[in-house]
């Protein structure tokens, strides 16, 4: 009887384990989802008060974004290619040659420019920095030794990194569009030979300014996505440098899985 009752409890404890199990991934998530909209609320304020140095964007705007345009370049160069071949050959056999430009042009301003450039790219590169320079200042007792100095965290180390993302984020979303179509045209141009007016007169057919632009806003929103999520990161690193690498790893992660979230919710609501 004992062995039966045993037998029957163990359904029951399982049950139990995973409602626990799920209780505490929702509690962590309210709890992560809380973090990053103070933060963004403070950041916010100083702004809006222009309690920041100007300064300090302007240096983390070109440590984040000018420093960055070579791996945006080789991505957007070889992402406008790759779209290219895997097209140019099918249209020109069912003779739609002339919707090779748009299909490139239009493909890399909704969507793979403000994301693989602006988004991803920014992530792996702009996001783990920011992650890795505060989780440094964390551990070595900085960040204590400027709130014993009155100075507020946030205004003095996340304000600066959020503007100078959602400043260079759209402008490395540019310099990717453009990169994107014209390897586009160079590949279209190589598999096919395709006349140069018939890929840039489908690119001036297809795409018009509302598609560039609502790109660009997808680009400033990733932006501030990394760039919350990675001082999020920093600030709550602990641990010394293993820490370190834990909060950076774990930045870029999030920031990634974020931008594919909200990549869709802003498509929708931007292209419908």
């Amino acid at each position: 009887m004992s062995a039966l009752r045993s037998k029957a409890a163990v359904p029951f404890d399982t049950l139990e384990a995973a409602e626990s199990a799920t209780r505490g991934v929702v509690v962590r998530f309210f709890e992560y989802a809380g973090g990053l909209w103070y933060l963004l609320r403070d950041t916010l304020r100083y702004t809006v008060t222009l309690r920041f140095r100007p300064r300090e964007v302007l240096q983390q705007a070109y440590f984040l974004g000018v420093e960055s345009w070579l791996i945006v370049a080789l991505t957007a160069a070889f992402t406008g290619m790759v779209i290219s071949l895997e097209t140019v050959e099918q249209a020109v056999q069912y003779g739609l040659q002339d919707f090779i430009g748009g299909s490139v042009a239009f493909g890399t301003l909704r969507e793979l420019g403000p994301m693989l450039a602006g988004g991803i790219v920014f992530a792996g590169r702009g996001g783990a920095a920011i992650a890795a320079q505060i989780g440094s200042m964390v551990v070595t007792e900085q960040v204590e030794a400027l709130q014993a100095m009155g100075v507020s965290p946030v205004k003095a180390l996340v304000v600066p990194r959020v503007l100078a993302a959602v400043l260079m984020v759209p402008l490395l979303t540019v310099f990717a569009d453009i990169i994107g179509v014209y390897g586009g045209f160079i590949m279209a141009y190589w598999r096919v030979h395709l006349p140069p007016t018939v890929y840039w007169h489908s690119v001036q057919t297809t795409v018009v300014t509302s598609d560039f632009v609502k790109g660009l806003i997808k680009a400033a929103v990733f932006g501030m996505i990394v760039a919350l999520v990675s001082s999020y990161e920093g600030l709550r690193t602990e641990g010394g440098a293993e820490g370190v690498g834990r909060s950076t790893t774990k930045a870029v992660v999030v920031s990634i899985i974020l931008i594919f979230v909200f990549n869709f919710v802003l498509s929708y609501a931007l292209f419908g």
